[in-house]
């Protein structure tokens, strides 16, 4: 465990190297350096992994040097590692080493190759400090981290105008719920002069009582951050457009790192928000919420990623509500299960969409289950997670036991299941209807070059871990072989059943089952079987189309709401007289330089005249102070 240090290390060793020598390296040493940093940090996980869990201990601290000791807050850059801890660098090493790999070929041709695995590196590096920090400045230092490298990442092909904006949007709607988790932080600090993570966790309880102000104030400013950084309700709208970034990029934000952060802090701080049940409340009803307006857009979207985005949206709400009923483990669960699947489906998309002169429409797509095998069967393994298809799949075992503890935990409700198990439906029939879109029917486009063994050996990993992932934790009445609950219930809470529930599990889980089944019955019928249906819906309810299409219409919303009054008072305000006084300093400035270059002019006499006037005026003034 003393080799904890090096697992954010090397990946930021590795985009230091990349930033200052990568334009000098051949592409085959960045690929070795870019993916290789990321590849032994996910070693050394493995390492670090075996010795925590052999040790038999529920946590282990590693102090670097002190960081930060001003008017009372110390900070120390130092890493916490526990189960949860554990879990999250696993999925962020592993996940992202083969997100590097397959960038090798995918990017093989772009002349930004150094700079976007240097890109890439420094997010995994954020990543990693964010999940490892022991407190929440630390936290916070890789908050902003995954901030800044999402921005360069989403517009790494800045020569496109929409790539620069879709990378500002999301840089600026991450930004106001970071400024939220700001404040809560200070509130923090000044109720307990100090934002170590651990002694706030024993402290809390001792301060507060269940349901007083002060805890809901801070629980809801924290989950201000999570819904900015995990794209959910009202902060959602930046992720769709987020795609315009490399589909390797996609990969990464989406599964392995940045909108998992927000899962993150709210089971750090779990303590916070159980001392505030109606926080609890609010995060259960934004997950619900945001799952089942997030799957009806995924419905009405051509753009094969953008489908893929609004189902992160959707799946990011399963991991909310999960938290909202207290099903913690639960949550993470699904987080780890999700990563394999939808890295999985946004690489394979990416393989299509190379493989296909870069097109993006489903609709213009079709035919490619023979064409391209192994993205057909590997994309058809993650779309079956997605999916949750029963007993083979892993989605169906994590996304079950939410729609499980919805119902039958102590906190769950009736409204929420109901919530889940639309959503459930609606996932199912858009996953499939992606699926039959792409693969089946005639061929719309001619497939340019098959992926190589770089993009086909990560998908076939992640296939193989969405079908196999589930089974570390099985439900109580196929088996009580529950691992993972096990190794988190040192750091999280366990979920309470209502009583005389827990006989009717195979009951709830027979209705999943016959729920997700029909989503694909479903999908086939209007995309594969008689595709005019479809159609005849899409132009009876055009207006709705549309409004779905356009992710609810938040971004119009948005736009009138604080854009266009912001961007009117500005123009009202540019002439201001702060704006003067700055003008007024610039043209001072130019002024003495108009002046000053007079006395420029070439000639030896003016200037030996100069030298002579200077030096009088030297003396002058010697003379009189003395």
């Amino acid at each position: 465990m003393n080799l904890l240090w090096l697992i954010p290390t090397l990946p930021f060793l590795g985009a230091f190297i990349l930033v200052l020598f990568g334009s000098r390296f051949s592409r085959l040493v960045n690929s070795f350096i870019g993916a290789g940093s990321v590849g032994l940090a996910a070693l050394i996980t493995l390492f670090v992994g075996f010795d925590f869990l052999s040790a038999s201990i529920n946590a282990y601290q590693y102090v670097a040097w002190q960081w930060l000791d001003v008017a009372g807050l110390s900070a120390a850059f130092a890493f916490h590692l526990d189960a949860l801890s554990l879990v999250f660098i696993f999925v962020i090493t592993f996940v992202g080493f083969l997100i590097h790999v397959y960038s090798i070929e995918f990017m093989k041709d772009d002349e930004g190759f150094a700079r976007f695995f240097a890109y890439l590196n420094l997010f995994v590096c954020s990543m990693l400090i964010l999940v490892l920090a022991d407190n929440l400045v630390l936290m916070y230092l890789g908050w902003e981290g995954v901030g800044l490298c999402s921005y360069l990442l989403i517009g790494f092909w800045y020569s496109e105008e929409k790539n620069g904006y879709a990378a500002r949007k999301a840089f600026i709607v991450t930004r106001v719920g970071d400024t939220a988790l700001a404040i809560g932080l200070f509130m923090l600090f000044q109720a307990f002069n100090t934002l170590n993570i651990q002694d706030i966790a024993t402290q809390a309880p001792q301060l507060w009582t269940v349901g007083t102000n002060p805890p809901l104030i801070i629980a809801l400013l924290l989950l201000g951050g999570a819904v900015g950084k995990s794209a959910q309700l009202p902060l959602q709208t930046w992720l769709p457009d987020a795609m315009a970034g490399p589909s390797p990029v996609s990969a990464l934000i989406h599964a392995a790192t940045m909108v998992t952060a927000g899962v993150y802090l709210i089971a750090r701080t779990h303590v916070i928000f159980e001392l505030a049940p109606v926080a609890l409340i609010v995060v259960g009803t934004i997950g619900a919420t945001t799952l089942l307006l997030a799957g009806f857009a995924a419905l009405t979207q051509y753009d094969l990623k953008r489908v893929l985005a609004y189902s992160t949206i959707s799946q990011i709400g399963y991991m909310f509500l999960a938290l909202g009923v207290g099903a913690w483990s639960a949550a993470i669960f699904h987080f780890m299960i999700h990563a394999f699947f939808k890295a999985l489906l946004f690489l394979a998309a990416g393989a299509v969409i190379m493989a296909l002169h870069h097109e993006h429409d489903m609709f213009k797509m079709g035919g490619l289950k023979s064409k391209l095998p192994v993205i057909y069967w590997t994309f058809l393994i993650g779309a079956a997670s997605l999916a949750a298809l029963p007993f083979i799949t892993a989605g169906f075992y994590s996304k079950d036991q939410i729609l499980w503890l919805a119902w039958a935990g102590e906190n769950g409700n009736i409204w929420f299941f109901l919530a889940a198990l639309l959503g459930a439906f609606i996932t199912s029939v858009y996953t499939f209807r992606m699926l039959f879109i792409v693969f089946f029917g005639e061929e719309k486009t001619h497939v340019n070059h098959a992926p190589g063994k770089l993009i086909s050996t990560p998908l076939i990993v992640l296939a193989v871990l969405s079908l196999v992932g589930g089974f570390v934790e099985l439900p109580h009445t196929l088996g009580h072989f529950t691992l993972f609950s096990d190794l988190l219930n040192p750091v999280l809470p366990s979920v309470s059943l209502k009583q005389d529930v827990e006989s009717l599990e195979w009951i709830m889980q027979a209705i999943a089952a016959v729920v997700a089944l029909s989503g694909v019955y479903i999908a086939y019928v209007f995309y594969l079987k008689s595709p005019e249906l479809s159609d005849k819906i899409k132009e009876s309810g055009k207006t709705l189309h549309q409004f779905w299409f356009s992710g609810w219409g938040f971004d119009r919303l948005y736009d009138a709401l604080f854009v266009r009054p912001f961007v009117f008072l500005a123009n009202i305000n540019k002439n201001d007289v702060v704006d003067k006084m700055y003008e007024g300093v610039v043209t001072m400035a130019i002024g003495f330089n108009r002046l000053f270059v007079f006395t420029q002019n070439g000639i030896l006499r003016w200037y030996l005249m100069g030298i002579v006037i200077g030096g009088i005026v030297i003396l002058t003034i010697g003379l009189i102070i003395s």
